[in-house]
């Protein structure tokens, strides 16, 4: 994406109309002043029918007069302040795409819509340090603003606002410098706003007149359903997702990661509580998320593998990595992460990642549970056992057993159940891994095969266990027992990726005619890192086993003892 952005950190006053201005070359960093400068300045700020940008504290606006005409949007930021994005005014009438990819994921196909306008005059100074830099602007502002919303009113108030620049936004120094201004200002007789926004305080109460998005204007669910829990551990991470979204079209630093997560996250979860979440629309939604997670694994692959290339190059010692093999070795990486970066930008402008998007607020807003789970059913049904849960993660796929769950049970004890299905599962595989692992008669990637499966049921096991502490389950020691057998594993798995690349640069190395001896040596390299990292592997898996058997369901009988008490 291609809108100019800068990071705006500033503070925000309250005032009286006879107020004077004070004076601000008595802050520390402040020297001397620019003269006054006066702007009028008027901004229509849109959104969707339902709010969704201002109820993620997000404005689009288009201004005109000042010198910055044209389309803004302002975004949270990470750390302080918040980041605002501009665009060239060319069609008044319609948000240009740049900005509103930075949202693609929260506005999808809704119309955006006009809701206020805000008019303003503005008297400016900017604040000048004893070096000549300018290290902040005030702005002295009379603000007429209309809410466009059904019972919208207009109001009019004085605001002041002291910005940093550029220079010092992100300081130490800056933060001390609206520290003093802070204090100068509210001696002067300002009061620190109420308001966030000017789109805020022109809004007022009209914001209760627009509807509630379809994602929370679902039914509540019962706190003690074992289905609340499960919801809102998958809330937790669509809220993820949508938050990466716009970084990853940024290609900002670890956001391919992190979406990868969020979206794997979603899918295991899916599959895990099946049986407490019911339907074909699960599958499909799972498939969708599955299709997401393996355009990102590609380029998070890349990118994990570049790293690792570079790491073992500036470490090398040998002296026998000539520069044709270390510039394919730096580079080659680097291309194919791009090109699978902009295949995931694609997908994410497309109608069925933000279908993907609908299914997932549809399935949080009316979550299809079993009817054994639904609030009426477990009043009738109460001290009767349910079917058996069936599916890939049925208990006799483990033990060839079944496992009962009874709508008379507590929230604890049915997500203990569904938990203990994964913990099961990464048993299993974990034997199978010390079965065929160390059988050198089958080819290498089907023995590291079993490995990489006991890694994939640990991430289900710690996500199962992350849903599991929204019913009180003690699962905190169990995920983080989990996280340190993935990483343990997920080393030994990136040393495996990096080696399958290493072979493709072989292959291509050798068409061009190239000396192939500098692959050879890394490729090696990259075993004994493999290794190395499963050294960790019995002492990882041991602390899961530990931290499991750690875990006990409250049944509602203890449950409501403990009430009493």
């Amino acid at each position: 994406m291609s809108a100019n952005a800068h990071l705006e950190v500033e503070a925000k006053f309250a005032v009286d109309e006879a107020t004077p201005v004070p004076d601000f070359t008595r802050l520390t960093a402040v020297d001397k002043r620019d003269a006054d400068v006066t702007h009028n300045l008027s901004a229509v700020y849109y959104d969707t029918p339902d709010l969704r940008l201002t109820r993620a504290k997000i404005t689009l606006r288009r201004r005109t007069g000042g010198k910055d005409d044209g389309w803004h949007i302002k975004l949270p930021n990470d750390g302080n302040g918040r980041r605002e994005l501009h665009a060239p005014l060319e069609d008044p009438g319609t948000p240009p795409a740049e900005l509103i990819n930075y949202v693609r994921a929260i506005v999808r196909g809704e119309n955006l819509i006009p809701i206020a306008q805000v008019d303003n005059h503005r008297v400016e100074q900017v604040l000048i340090d004893e070096g000549g830099q300018a290290v902040a602007e005030f702005c002295d502002d009379h603000v007429t603003a209309w809410s466009l919303l059904p019972g919208g009113q207009q109001t009019s108030w004085r605001e002041w606002e002291v910005e940093l620049t550029e220079a010092i936004a992100d300081t130490a120094d800056g933060a001390a410098l609206l520290h003093e201004a802070t204090t100068l200002v509210i001696n002067a007789g300002g009061r620190k706003s109420n308001s966030p926004s000017k789109l805020a305080a022109a809004l007022g109460d009209s914001v209760k007149s627009a509807p509630t998005p379809p994602v929370d204007a679902g039914a509540e669910l019962d706190e003690d359903s074992p289905a609340a829990a499960v919801i809102a551990a998958l809330r937790e991470q669509r809220d993820k997702l949508i938050e990466w979204d716009p970084k990853v079209r940024d290609d900002e630093w670890d956001s391919v990661h992190q979406m990868r997560v969020a979206t794997r996250e979603l899918r295991s979860l899916l599959e895990t509580f099946e049986g407490i979440l019911v339907g074909d629309s699960l599958r499909h939604l799972e498939s969708e998320l599955k299709e997401l997670a393996a355009l990102l694994g590609t380029a998070r692959d890349a990118e994990v593998v570049e790293e690792r290339f570079n790491a073992l190059l500036d470490s090398d010692e040998t002296g026998q990595v000539d520069d044709t093999a270390a510039e394919h070795i730096r580079n080659d990486m680097r291309h194919e992460y791009e090109a699978a970066h902009r295949k995931i930008v694609a997908a994410m402008n497309s109608p069925r990642y933000l279908a993907m998007l609908d299914a997932i607020d549809e399935l949080l807003a009316n979550p299809p549970l079993a009817e054994s789970f639904s609030k009426d059913s477990a009043k009738e049904d109460e001290g009767k056992d349910s079917a058996t849960v069936e599916g890939e993660d049925s208990a006799n796929e483990e033990t060839g057993e079944d496992a009962p769950v009874t709508s008379g049970s507590s929230e604890s004890e049915i997500l203990f159940d569904h938990l203990e299905k994964a913990y099961k599962k990464v048993a299993k595989r974990h034997k199978l891994a010390l079965e065929y692992y160390p059988d050198t008669t089958l080819p290498l990637h089907t023995r590291e095969d079993y490995v990489h499966d006991v890694r994939k049921a640990a991430k289900k096991l710690r996500y199962s266990a992350n849903a599991a502490k929204g019913a009180g389950l003690k699962t905190g020691k169990l995920s983080k027992a989990c996280k340190q057998l993935q990483e343990v594993l997920g080393d030994f798995q990136d040393a495996v990726t990096s080696r399958d690349r290493i072979e493709g640069l072989v292959r291509a190395a050798r068409e061009r005619g190239e000396d192939t001896f500098a692959y050879g040596i890394l490729f090696q390299r990259e075993i004994a890192r493999g290794d190395e990292a499963l050294k960790g592997y019995s002492e990882a898996m041991n602390n899961v086993r530990k931290e499991f058997k750690d875990v006990k369901p409250v049944s509602k009988k203890d449950k409501k003892k403990k009430k009493k008490k």
